[in-house]
């Protein structure tokens, strides 16, 4: 198998697009999900203990195998990545720290190496919980629900709703952009390339390269937002986008409940029998 054919199957991330399919997971309103992420989020802040990463990824998991999520959805993780994390663990390593380990008369420190991977865990799973919205959560209620959960500001005369509205033309427009990109670099690709044997011109070359690639995006761009404005205006306005009826369940208050059980008792746990370390 040659190297190309390796570098097509790789499978590429995929962010704001649902996996099919009608589960307990899908089904919950979409402010629910933000609550979680926003308050998991919070807490793994100013707590990220073991316990507390351990326990948000078993969340993860068990809301991954409810939600059906086909390992397919899963990224290929490049091999750059691996050295770097491998890299990065090897530096820290060299800064010692409690604890220590004893081996043959010579005390080796793993402190700085427990903080990299603990670091490491938290940025998965913080990722995992971000895929977990993505993967169950449609994009068209998402304005919606935070035009909901941002209601209290209104009173502050807060633009909730335009808010929700740009939030939501961001998140429709980010996936159709990329994948607008992908096409503009396998066609720029494409084309014939001159051979150039001095190093200068070859310079010269990419930043011109760069220079169209940049200015056909924008083109892109500025086309694909004149098309999303006719179809807003032929539907109502943007105003429709955050006026669909949204709000919580009997689901989301047990899928609520059952989050801040399982992260007050890992905090707890955290806090009280194995320490703040």
């Amino acid at each position: 198998m040659t190297a190309p054919t390796r570098r097509q199957q790789r499978r590429p991330v995929v962010l704001l697009r649902p996996v099919p399919g009608r589960t307990p997971i899908h089904d919950l309103w979409a402010g629910t999900k933000l609550l979680v992420v926003a308050g998991i989020g919070v807490l793994m802040t100013f707590y990220p203990g073991w316990v507390v990463i351990g326990a948000v990824a078993a969340l993860i998991l068990v809301a991954a195998r409810m939600a059906h999520i086909p390992r397919g959805a899963l990224p290929s993780i490049p091999r750059w990545l691996w050295f770097l994390l491998i890299l990065g663990g090897v530096t820290a390593a060299f800064a010692g720290g409690d604890p220590y380990l004893h081996l043959f008369g010579w005390d080796a420190g793993l402190g700085g190496l427990l903080k990299f991977l603990r670091v490491t865990a938290l940025s998965i799973v913080l990722l995992g919980l971000g895929g977990m919205v993505s993967w169950t959560t449609n994009v068209a209620e998402i304005a919606p629900a935070v035009a909901k959960l941002g209601r209290p500001l209104r009173a502050l005369r807060i633009p909730v709703d335009d808010w929700a509205v740009a939030l939501a033309l961001a998140l429709r427009a980010f996936p159709m952009l990329i994948d607008e990109f992908r096409i503009l670099y396998a066609a720029r690709s494409l084309r014939p390339k001159p051979v150039l044997t001095r190093r200068r011109d070859r310079r010269r070359r990419w930043a011109l390269e760069i220079v169209d690639l940049i200015a056909a995006a924008m083109i892109v761009a500025l086309r694909r937002a004149d098309e999303m404005g006719d179809a807003i205006t032929a539907r109502g306005g943007a105003g429709q986008i955050s006026a669909a009826p949204s709000g919580p369940k009997r689901r989301d208050w047990i899928a609520l409940a059952i989050v801040v059980a399982v992260c007050g008792a890992a905090l707890a746990l955290e806090l009280t029998v194995l320490g703040t370390s």
